[in-house]
């Protein structure tokens, strides 16, 4: 491109060569020879209309990333499931419950994600606003029946306390499947980084609402039920307007998907300075003025964003001003996207046309046969070479291609699939059980006045663990790995940290356990949207995905209720127990098995998610050459 653009600038008089350069120049270096005083003596003369649609142009692309800036603020203040450590002692003693009740209502909350299905059939007959809006209602009503019970104003049965819970659960799931739907719509190259940067948002919500708190009140705890009710709607309201406003985007050029990137680059830092902030200030409680102060802070690092658009203008004025240099193709910023997964099924295709004739990639799945390109591949990747068990269990029906649309029927008949949900289940599933029973895990160790630190501490963690997921798409022109080897990497610290806490009661082995699974489990969650995509199809990820998830009520339930057994049968053998409105039981053995129980699954979830990069690990590396190949 750039030696065509060097003969057409020595052609300024030729008619078709101005044309072709109008054409084929950016928008900036149109408008650039466009004006100026040299235009109307050998430069181009663009029309005042063009320059009109370009700036229209413009102002669509600014107006995107507004409601990026929305999202994030949708996710950073509705992720309320993070803080019921918070309040759940409170709730324990006010309602006079066992532990096995109060993991019940946990698993409530949970539960509301199982029908996350209802968010998606609200929205094909209703405006996306008006989900969000039933969302931040139903958030209101779960959570504000919730405080008023605990500020004994009024007096529910546990039934209604059980489904206020599932409510406010499920308040929580159509709420991420508005922002899946923003960032799907206002970023079709960039779905990875637009969907990993806000999900990660979802993770400073615990140490968010702790700085509001202190703020207030930091002695009562029945304020997060009042604030998990106000603050959504709160938020919903600010972030209608950017949502009013969305912009028809045409497909963007290739400068424009890597000028994006480049702007989620941006995006990240002042994201991963928000985290350290909120870690640092958050975790500590302070007067309220002081607190005041320091929320202040955090409020404009999530407004700071905002500047976003206005750096899309600028950027287009120093490119024109003083010819920036600056090549962006050196980032290396390249997603799996759906055009890049359409494209390895069509080379796919190729070599199966080229190989047996008419023989389509369906044609082979169907009958379980695989190219002669894939199986030679496999060779040399060394793959024959597995024998045993488990090598029967890596080389029965292995996934041929990337981005394969599977039904849900389809789905539950892959092993890949049920090994994907076990290492979910036994991974990111039982780090947020861990965060729910955070409250009552500091209370038996004596550190009851440390629940709010250790609560920022894992929201915190989960928040990096959560962009930490994207770094395989910055670094992939540097080093590739496929992503389900990274999802193995993520589960290790999960069973570290659980025989960290069965070994040690001590505040600084509580502290780094807690770290440590936030961390796991934060970068599992904001993976896994990716993943599925990845794995099986990404125009069914929708239904796929909640398909997965229905794998966190169950084991919210599991082992919520393995912890609570262990916490009660300790009560009645414990001497050294306080006895208010219910019994608390105090020492380390009130979750030490529990600890150990936890650890041998997460092994085990280690242990399915090897299985499952093995058996995927050459789909990605022969998608990889491919995509190198056409590239390169």
């Amino acid at each position: 491109m750039r030696p065509r653009r060097e003969t057409e600038r020595r052609k300024p008089n030729n008619a078709t060569s101005s044309n072709t350069q109008q054409q084929q120049q950016p928008s900036w270096w149109s408008l650039r020879r466009g004006g100026g005083a040299g235009a109307g003596a050998g430069g181009f003369d663009i029309p005042k209309h063009q320059i009109f649609f370009r700036a229209i142009l413009m102002a669509g692309q600014s107006r995107k990333w507004m409601i990026l800036v929305a999202t994030i603020w949708i996710q950073a203040f509705t992720g309320t499931n993070f803080d019921f450590s918070s309040y759940s002692s409170s709730l324990k003693s006010v309602l006079g419950i066992s532990q096995v009740q109060l993991n019940y209502l946990a698993t409530a909350s949970d539960l509301g994600k199982v029908l996350g299905w209802s968010s998606g059939l609200a929205l094909m007959y209703l405006p996306l606003w008006v989900v969000l809006f039933m969302s931040a209602f139903m958030g209101l009503i779960g959570y504000g029946m919730q405080w008023l019970v605990i500020r004994q104003i009024i007096s529910l049965p546990y039934i209604l306390i059980f489904l206020l819970c599932l409510l406010a659960g499920c308040s929580i799931c159509w709420f991420n499947t508005v922002c899946f739907v923003l960032c799907i719509r206002n970023f079709p190259a960039n779905q990875p980084l637009a969907i990993s940067l806000t999900v990660s948002f979802n993770g400073v919500s615990a140490a968010l609402y702790n700085l509001v708190a202190d703020a207030i009140d930091s002695s009562s705890t029945s304020l997060f039920l009042f604030l998990n009710a106000v603050i959504p709607l709160v938020t919903s309201v600010a972030a209608l307007i950017p949502i009013l406003r969305q912009p028809t985007l045409d497909p963007l050029p290739p400068d424009g998907v890597r000028r994006d990137s480049l702007i989620f680059l941006i995006l990240n830092i002042v994201a991963v300075l928000t985290g350290v902030y909120l870690l640092l200030f958050s975790s500590t409680s302070f007067d309220a003025a002081t607190a005041r102060l320091l929320l202040a802070g955090a409020i404009f690092l999530l407004i700071f964003p905002l500047c976003i658009p206005g750096i899309v203008y600028a950027r287009s004025w120093v490119r024109r001003v003083i010819h920036s240099r600056i090549r962006f193709e050196g980032w290396g910023l390249v997603l799996v996207d759906v055009d890049d997964l359409e494209l390895h099924k069509e080379l796919l295709s190729r070599e199966n046309s080229m190989n047996y004739g008419n023989g389509s990639v369906g044609h082979l799945l169907n009958n379980n046969e695989r190219p002669p390109s894939t199986l030679s591949f496999r060779q040399k990747s060394g793959y024959h070479s597995t024998e045993g068990c488990c090598g029967a269990i890596v080389g029965k029906d292995q996934l041929v291609m990337l981005g394969e649309d599977h039904t849900a029927r389809a789905l539950v008949r892959r092993l890949d699939f049920w090994l994907y949900y076990f290492a979910y289940f036994c991974g990111g599933t039982i780090g947020l059980v861990y965060s729910n029973n955070l409250g009552q895990i500091a209370q038996s160790l004596g550190q009851s006045s440390k629940t709010s630190t250790l609560v920022t501490l894992y929201s915190s963690f989960s928040f990096f663990g959560r962009l930490l997921s994207a770094a395989p798409d910055y670094i992939r022109a540097k080093f590739y790995f496929a992503r389900t080897g990274w999802l193995t990497i993520a589960l290790l610290p999960t069973p570290v940290a659980f025989l960290l806490l069965a070994s040690s009661g001590s505040s600084l082995a509580l502290h780094t356990g807690t770290a440590l699974i936030g961390l796991s489990s934060g970068f599992i969650f904001a993976a896994a949207v990716s993943i599925t995509s990845e794995l099986f199809g990404p125009n069914s990820v929708g239904v796929n995905h909640n398909i997965l998830i229905t794998n966190i009520p169950i084991g919210s339930l599991v082992y919520g209720f393995l912890a609570a057994i262990v916490y009660d049968s300790n009560v009645s053998s414990n001497l050294n127990i306080l006895r208010t409105d219910s019994i608390v039981c105090m020492g380390r053995d009130c979750y030490f098995l529990t600890f150990v129980w936890w650890a041998c699954i997460s092994v085990l979830g280690l242990g399915s998610s090897v299985l499952l990069f093995l058996r995927t690990r050459h789909a990605y590396d022969h998608f990889e050459h491919n995509r190198s190949t056409q590239l390169f």
